[in-house]
């Protein structure tokens, strides 16, 4: 990584000290939490470029703050603070940054062990193997999910439906539809019992049919054209117009499973819709997924739906 982009990226992190102290008032805490959920709805909007500066720098005031906070007030702004590291993570994933990502995921992990929370050292674990899932990385995801479910009677529900799905998504890298099975099933099993009131990793909460979108895109990635098609039709009748940069990654995967169970036509008319998505929120990992369903269409690139399909993705391979 180039210097200056690197120092981009770290800046809102690696801020050094020593600062000069404050008092911090205990209402700071939900101040921050509660613009939290702002900024996951954004995002859903805009993609990650435009949330990548506002958040960081959310996260290097905290970061100034737990510095002079005491007590429970330091424990409660670590803890909001490993929130906002995760989502920078997060965009700068979606970004398709995934160097950058990996450095705030270990900020979101190191701050979550600073905290002392159970929980949050285990959602960070998770953030570290959705890196690995877009590295391909089937075994060192299945490795951090298990790290995160070795106490896993002592974890909210919510944390432990998100490293079994994610497991799912190493299990499908490894070629093992049976565990991922086993695992969507075992995290369906636990939903009923999601009730706390942390304000991050609502997306079981906020996403219909969350838990059928892991398994679609698991199935996708074993070759199951049949079956992931199937889901991504039922997925896609519940998402609302709001998760407008979700909704464009499943046409595209639903897009991508038709061209596998050799259907260029529908392909190609599902698809139209994802692209103008991607090239409004800049989402990288949307690109990807249109770059996928380019690859699976090759059979059909010198026949007139294979024309078709280069003139309809050319607003985004050409921005490429």
């Amino acid at each position: 990584m180039e210097r200056r982009i690197f120092m981009t990226v770290t800046a809102a992190a690696l801020v050094p000290g020593p600062v000069v102290s404050q008092h911090v008032d205990p209402a700071l805490i939900g101040y921050f939490q509660s613009q939290l959920e702002g900024h996951y709805r954004a995002d859903m909007f805009l993609g990650p470029h435009d949330l990548i500066g506002t958040v960081s720098e959310q996260y290097r005031l905290i970061d100034k703050l737990v510095r002079s906070a005491r007590g429970e007030t330091r424990r409660g702004l670590l803890r909001v603070g490993a929130a906002y590291a995760a989502l920078v993570g997060w965009l700068y994933q979606d970004a398709g940054d995934l160097g950058a990502a990996s450095f705030w995921r270990g900020v979101t992990q190191e701050i979550a062990v600073r905290s002392r929370d159970p929980h949050l050292i285990g959602y960070s674990l998770v953030n570290q193997a959705q890196v690995r899932t877009d590295l391909s990385d089937g075994h060192g995801v299945i490795d951090l999910c298990e790290a995160a479910l070795d106490n896993s009677d002592h974890l909210v529900p919510k944390v432990r439906i998100m490293a079994l799905q994610q497991q799912a998504h190493g299990a499908s890298l490894t070629g093992d539809r049976a565990a991922v099975d086993r695992l969507i099933d075992t995290a369906s099993g636990l939903i009923h019992r999601v009730d706390d009131d942390l304000p991050w990793g609502n997306a079981c909460r906020r996403t219909p049919g969350y838990l059928e979108v892991q398994r679609a895109t698991c199935y996708g990635r074993l070759g199951l054209a049949r079956e992931a098609g199937a889901l991504w039709s039922q997925v896609l009748d519940a998402v609302p117009s709001t998760a407008r940069r979700d909704r464009g990654v499943y046409l595209a995967r639903q897009a991508t499973a038709a061209a596998a169970g050799g259907e260029p036509d529908r392909a190609l008319e599902i698809v139209r819709s994802a692209v103008g998505i991607a090239v409004e929120t800049g989402s990288v990992r949307l690109t990807r997924e249109l770059a996928t369903l380019e690859r699976a269409m090759r059979p059909w690139q010198d026949a007139g739906v294979g024309r078709d399909l280069a003139e309809i993705l050319a607003p985004v391979t050409e921005g490429a």
